[in-house]
């Protein structure tokens, strides 16, 4: 198993009310991670510059940023721009990896198929924000390429609840991904009960 954390970064936690107790519970889960020896990927949002963004682009910022005009759309996630960074909480070690992707499933125009298949692995823990915007389609994009996903739940941020647990039940319902709170998670990696 490897633990992917989802989009952890600075001007994404300060979107939604509950990114202080989801960065405390993803320490934790980095802690026994990393003390398993476990394989770690961080993924990062990126914006274009406004001259590179295509239709995809333009319409999600859009959406985000609530203009109806592409010439208001304003690039949240340079990639220098200090919102694009990981919260200092949850700095990535030497031995992690960071993709920075477009799309919202972590798999899509990364290497993170391909980085777990050759490790052999075949079960990825996820945990992040946004449940409703990112983490879903990448659980159901794990679960395609033969993952077993398992969705970190508490550790899961959103930011809108009741959109998240739709997306719980959508996966849930679907019957391809696994659900876990932090501490079962963490007593597992350990191998307690």
């Amino acid at each position: 198993m490897a633990l992917l954390v989802y989009d952890m970064q600075i001007g994404i936690k300060s979107q939604v009310k509950e990114g202080d107790a989801i960065v405390g519970k993803i320490r934790q889960i980095l802690e026994v991670a990393r003390a398993a020896r476990l394989r770690i990927f961080f993924t990062r949002h990126m914006s274009l510059p406004i001259e590179l963004m295509g239709a995809f682009q333009f319409r999600m910022a859009m959406t985000w940023q609530r203009v109806d005009d592409p010439e208001k759309v304003v690039p949240w996630f340079l990639r220098d721009a200090p919102g694009f960074a990981i919260v200092p909480e949850l700095q990535p070690l030497a031995s992690e990896a960071i993709f920075d992707k477009l799309a919202m499933s972590a798999f899509e125009g990364t290497p993170l198929a391909f980085a777990l298949r050759d490790c052999g692995i075949t079960a990825v823990a996820v945990a992040g924000i946004a449940m409703e915007v990112g983490i879903e389609p990448t659980v159901r994009h794990a679960a395609d390429l033969g993952f077993v996903p398992v969705v970190i739940t508490d550790a899961s941020g959103a930011g809108r609840q009741e959109a998240a647990k739709r997306s719980l039940d959508s996966l849930a319902f679907a019957g391809d991904a696994w659900f876990a709170d932090t501490g079962t998670f963490c007593s597992l990696v350990r191998g307690h009960d």
